[in-house]
């Protein structure tokens, strides 16, 4: 018979939950013993039990919502990971079609991608069928491990090549540590889980009565930003091109190119398409609204730049440009943020003139 494993401290007391994660990222460098925990024997011949101990806690179940005839969404509430919400801050969409469902992003971890399972469950008995991810930002990919454990690693998992290669590279390993530790280890248990197919612009997938069409116009929120659109409901997932009330890190990407992205989008979508973030609600003039927004940044940082005004002046503009003013009471880590993206903006001009 298995017995639970159980972890000592070096005093001979039993270790605490939190000690336990606090250090095992370390422990294939230095080892158990040189933590300050030791094994009692019995834990070798019980290691699937090890990691159902020292993985994260469960996530609460969120009821889907239905967006149209064949699209849901998880919702995340929050924008941003934290201890409280086990790095629930990304939503999940999935799509039931004839041939079973569908799903675009799978959230910040193992744990979450569990919770979506169960929730596609509640909706329908259809087996998943694929998976798209957006980009390589971590919450909108780590749940891919529940996703390949549950269902095999011969389900589908799609990308841009440039994503794949990202997760593959540092980044799959980097964003996997900064959500435990954004998460205070919520999140443990999360095994790296790369995409394994390609997808490019133009592409499309037929699942029985849906049709799912890839988009991609080049650089703008990261450089391999997948923006996927559900043809017969007139909605485009498209990740963190635009965001409802938060500003979308742009570290990796370009306002110019987001501005193209979303002309291009907005022509293939028309008036009447419904766009889905990955932070936020879904808005029809979600294109609009986040372009406006950012041109308030962009605008008056290539003025100041022309101008020969220091960044600092930029920012200043910025701060009093009315598209920018407008929302910085209600947008979600604005204060932390703003000054960060103006510098990013002015950087990028500079780089356009020359």
């Amino acid at each position: 018979m298995c017995i639970r494993p159980v972890f000592f401290d070096l005093d001979g007391k039993v270790a605490t939950r939190r000690q336990i994660l606090a250090h095992l990222g370390r422990m294939s460098a230095v080892g158990v013993t040189g933590l300050g925990l030791s094994l009692v024997p019995m834990v070798r011949t019980c290691a699937g039990e090890v990691v159902d101990f020292i993985g994260g806690p469960p996530v609460a179940d969120i009821a889907p919502r239905q967006l149209s005839k064949h699209v849901w969404m998880i919702y995340a509430q929050d924008a941003f990971p934290t201890a409280e919400n086990h790095g629930m801050m990304a939503n999940i969409l999935f799509v039931v079609t004839g041939k079973g469902v569908v799903v675009v992003d799978t959230g910040a971890s193992l744990q979450i991608g569990q919770m979506a399972l169960r929730m596609i469950k509640k909706i329908t008995p259809q087996p998943v069928v694929a998976v798209f991810n957006s980009h390589f930002h971590g919450d909108h990919w780590l749940g891919n491990h529940a996703f390949g454990e549950a269902l095999g690693p011969q389900l589908p998992i799609y990308s841009l090549d440039y994503t794949t290669a990202q997760i593959n590279g540092h980044e799959g390993d980097l964003w996997r540590s900064l959500m435990e530790r954004w998460t205070n280890q919520s999140t443990m248990g999360t095994q790296v889980t790369p995409p394994n197919k390609s997808t490019s612009h133009g592409q499309e997938f037929r699942f029985g009565d849906v049709t799912l069409k890839m988009h991609f116009y080049g650089q703008a929120h990261t450089k391999g930003d997948l923006s996927v659109e559900i043809v017969e409901d007139k909605v485009f997932h498209v990740g963190d091109l635009a965001m409802e009330n938060r500003i979308a890190n742009i570290d990796d990407g370009s306002y110019p190119g987001t501005f193209n992205y979303f002309d291009k989008l907005q022509q293939s979508g028309g008036s009447d398409a419904l766009w889905v973030p990955c932070h936020g609600n879904p808005r029809k003039d979600l294109l609009a609204t986040y372009g406006t927004f950012l041109k308030g940044i962009w605008e008056p940082s290539v003025q100041a730049f022309k101008n020969d005004m220091p960044i600092e002046k930029a920012k200043a503009l910025v701060l009093q440009d009315p598209r920018v003013a407008s929302r910085a009471k209600s947008m979600l880590g604005f204060d932390q943020n703003i000054g960060k993206y103006t510098s990013l903006a002015y950087l990028e001009a500079e780089r356009e003139t020359f």
